[in-house]
């Protein structure tokens, strides 16, 4: 495919058509007001975002209960105080022609108690001292999930991506390594993706026809297994319970090393699932217009932009623009970031990595 077929529509099975293949990661930007509520910081990101071009902008990580905080001065969703600033970030993307989503999260074990946050393993095994959640307590959870939704879509979104990466509570919970359960959502891999497939139906129930449900894969690292991962995916498929699949790689050329699918892409994995009218798009260091358009070749119907989005709001103008665009090389000065629009609530959050930002810059 060429770069030009980046900027076909795509249709859902829910909701909207997209109007191109490019979607903005979630991305964690630490920039909210204290309790969650968006900040004017959130506004003025998400007002430069909606001009930049994107079919669907996908906020940060959203905590669905106060005691599922990770970060400090974290997005939040779970109180109807927060409707407001969210009602503000979705009609902002709306006018900007885009798609909305708001990425539902809660840590799990990874709640930061620092900040108010309550750890919620779902084995006993997993913190020292911490209790395991109860059946009672992980359905309070799915709940709590399933109401944040409702409250996304009575905001203006479009829909709600779940946060199912990265070990937070959704990813923790299909983890054989941290989740030792023996009730009905743990021991075989069917009960340990059982949360995420009631969340997924529950916020289906609850909501409209036209919403839309995302839903954020990571397979590295926390224990988890790829061969599990695919067969689970391939129910979520065959059920149609997602409109779309985010698949979260650190890199979308790494190749598998171990198991069932050693040697092959990892992107080929799950490429090869049929789907149905379910919708798969991967992250993972897409720095440059061809490299999306590779993407699309080897299977995806869209891309996120993730890092490359932080660097240039616009990224899909530009690619549209140059077939032949790159983002720029990593790492940046604070001041490139200063100078692009970004607040220093999200430059500091940034410097906690020095690929990104070079250490001591001004």
């Amino acid at each position: 495919m060429s770069v030009s077929d980046l900027f076909k529509p795509l249709t859902f099975m829910h909701g909207p058509v997209m109007r191109n293949r490019f979607m903005l990661a979630p991305l964690v930007n630490q920039q909210s007001d204290i309790g969650g509520a968006a900040s004017e910081y959130d506004q003025e990101w998400i007002r430069q975002l909606s001009q930049g071009g994107y079919g669907l902008i996908i906020t940060g990580a959203t905590f669905v209960e106060a005691g599922g905080i990770a970060y400090d001065r974290q997005l939040g969703i779970n109180d109807d105080a927060h409707l407001p600033g969210l009602a503000r970030m979705a009609a902002a993307i709306r006018e900007g022609g885009g798609l909305s989503a708001v990425q539902l999260h809660h840590a799990g074990h990874r709640a930061n108690p620092f900040l108010g946050g309550i750890p919620s393993p779902a084995s006993s095994r997993t913190l020292a001292g911490v209790n395991a959640l109860t059946t009672e307590e992980v359905a309070r959870i799915r709940d709590s999930f399933i109401a944040a939704a409702r409250r996304a879509e009575i905001a203006g979104f479009d829909g709600v991506a779940l946060h199912g990466a990265f070990g937070w509570i959704l990813s923790e919970f299909m983890s054989p390594l941290l989740n030792d359960r023996t009730d009905r959502y743990g021991g075989s891999p069917e009960n340990r993706a059982r949360l995420t497939i009631e969340v997924m139906e529950g916020i289906r129930r609850a909501s409209g026809t036209d919403f839309q449900i995302g839903w954020r894969l990571s397979v590295e690292r926390y224990g988890l297994i790829l061969e599990e991962l695919q067969t689970i995916t391939a129910t979520i498929f065959d059920r149609e319970l997602v409109d779309y699949l985010d698949l979260a790689l650190w890199d979308t050329t790494q190749i598998v090393q171990e198991g069932t699918f050693k040697g092959k892409t990892m992107l080929s994995v799950f490429t090869q699932i049929p789907r149905k009218r379910v919708r798969l798009g991967v992250a993972g260091k897409i720095w440059s217009a061809r490299r999306a358009a590779e993407i699309l070749d080897e299977g995806a119907d869209f891309v996120l932009v993730g890092r490359p989005g932080i660097l240039e709001r616009d990224f899909p103008l530009r690619v549209k623009a140059n077939p032949e665009h790159r983002s720029p090389t990593l790492p940046v000065t604070a001041a490139f970031l200063r100078q692009g629009g970004l607040s220093e609530r999200f430059i500091r959050h940034l410097r906690g990595w020095d690929y990104f930002v070079e250490p001591d810059s001004l």
